[in-house]
């Protein structure tokens, strides 16, 4: 769990209308994009709250987006009850449900959901306000960034975040949660980047393939987009961790994207 300080009365005070008087709040383990994730349980209920200090810049911008496309990823998305603004705190409250992060090391009983969680991410449809969220953070890492740009692009809205503690598993339901990003690029971006997290966890490459060719969208790319995505990868991986070397998933990550372009047969970047 996160030990860091929580909020002041200021929040408290933004999101009362909504929640009634707060009676606890339980920073969770991840959410490090946010000044606050937190359980929340209040007078009229318990709320999953995502909050960011309302100031220019990225981490405005992702809440806003989160908050946009909420209502075009339900159900396969928690929902959202609230949102509360001022001139110090932009805050979202979402249903708190009943699951926990997926396990997806080999031999995990959840793969099988995860996947196919995973896979239904292609079904949702884009919507309107989404059209200009271009996928572009993989591009100037391509071997090709004009290539990229044809080989990433698409008509699909993306998570771009794929990882277990994204994926929650419930007794009768399965979340897809933190829309932190979402972009609008190629089908298979999302399974390539649940292939990724499959290596870091211990999959072989060949496994982790064999698993997100379970997803529709992967089965039907062309494999030199594959090719161009693992290699774009490595690099991104690899220019993070060297910028944060404290960053231990960061070098992990690195280290499962060169296994997967070995497996690919491609040059090392």
């Amino acid at each position: 769990m996160n030990d860091a300080p929580l909020p002041g009365p200021d929040l408290w005070g933004l999101i009362r209308p909504h929640t009634g008087a707060v009676r606890t709040a339980r920073r969770t383990a991840r959410g490090f994009g946010s000044d606050l994730t937190a359980l929340v349980e209040a007078e009229k209920e318990t709320f999953f709250v995502k909050a960011v200090r309302n100031r220019p810049g990225g981490r405005r911008d992702s809440i806003e987006r989160e908050r946009l496309v909420n209502a075009a990823v339900r159900p396969l998305s928690p929902a959202l009850n609230w949102h509360a603004q001022n001139a110090e705190w932009i805050a979202l409250g979402f249903e708190a449900v009943d699951g926990r992060p997926a396990r997806i090391e080999p031999g995990s009983a959840d793969l099988t959901q995860v996947v196919a969680c995973v896979a239904r991410i292609r079904d949702i449809r884009l919507p309107s306000f989404a059209r200009d969220w271009h996928e572009t953070r993989w591009d100037r890492f391509a071997d090709d960034p004009a290539e990229a740009t044809a080989l990433f692009r698409g008509d699909t809205l993306l998570h771009t975040d794929v990882n277990p503690d994204n994926v929650l598993l419930g007794p009768d339901s399965t979340w897809v949660v933190d829309w932190a990003w979402p972009t609008r690029g190629a089908a298979f971006i999302d399974p390539a980047c649940l292939v990724l997290h499959l290596v870091a966890a211990g999959h072989t490459a060949a496994s982790a393939e064999s698993w997100a060719a379970r997803c529709p969208a992967w089965a039907e790319a062309e494999p030199r987009a594959l090719d161009a995505f693992a290699t774009a990868s490595l690099r991104m991986y690899r220019t993070h961790s060297l910028r944060r070397p404290d960053a231990g998933w960061l070098a992990t990550m690195a280290d499962a994207a060169r296994a997967w372009t070995r497996h690919r047969g491609l040059t090392q970047a």
